[in-house]
């Protein structure tokens, strides 16, 4: 079980409809605890504005709960459907206002950088990207659905990324001192 004061990682494969979420933390021994995984959904009939307030609401409460110390969000790098990349766009737009507006750091990853982190390949597909997962968190059945997979490369991938990011962040903010 994770410390309350440890680091937790969520991360957000957004989306309109469905918008996977992954919460995980390191744990003793370089093992990553999977503390929450899902889809946040909205109706399709609703109207557009209704269901970015209830998307802002789930997420409100899922970050609430699972107290991420950052947000990893994957980023929107291309769709063939113009719609789809919209409803995707307005639902990452989401995510990073309200992470800002809590004080959470929050950070985008691409797709590539996402899959090459989590598979060792910026190309892998996404049974590929699930078996990854599901050995990295020691799942005993590949993570479903798909999204919530993602979500969780994208947190898995902040993870791995992050330790040397701070590093060379805190080397050129000492150096400029």
């Amino acid at each position: 079980m994770f410390a309350p004061s440890s680091t937790v990682v969520l991360g957000i494969d957004p989306g309109l409809t469905r918008c996977g979420y992954a919460a995980l933390a390191p744990i003793a021994g370089g093992s990553i605890e999977a503390i929450s995984m899902g889809v946040l959904t909205s109706p399709k009939e609703d109207s557009l504005p209704r269901r970015l307030a209830l998307l802002q609401c789930d997420l409100e409460a899922l970050i609430a709960e699972v107290k991420p110390t950052a947000i990893a969000v994957e980023q929107v790098f291309f769709q063939n459907n113009v719609r789809t990349a919209m409803s995707v766009g307005q639902a990452s737009g989401l995510v990073l206002a309200l992470a800002y507006k809590l004080g959470i750091e929050v950070v985008q990853y691409t797709p590539s950088q996402v899959k090459s982190s989590v598979a060792g390949s910026g190309t892998a597909n996404k049974l590929q990207v699930q078996k990854m997962v599901q050995r990295r968190l020691g799942l005993s059945v590949l993570p479903t659905p798909a999204d919530a997979a993602d979500a969780a490369a994208v947190a898995l991938c902040h993870l791995a990324v992050a330790p040397l990011a701070n590093s060379v962040k805190r080397a050129t903010t000492g150096a400029k001192s």
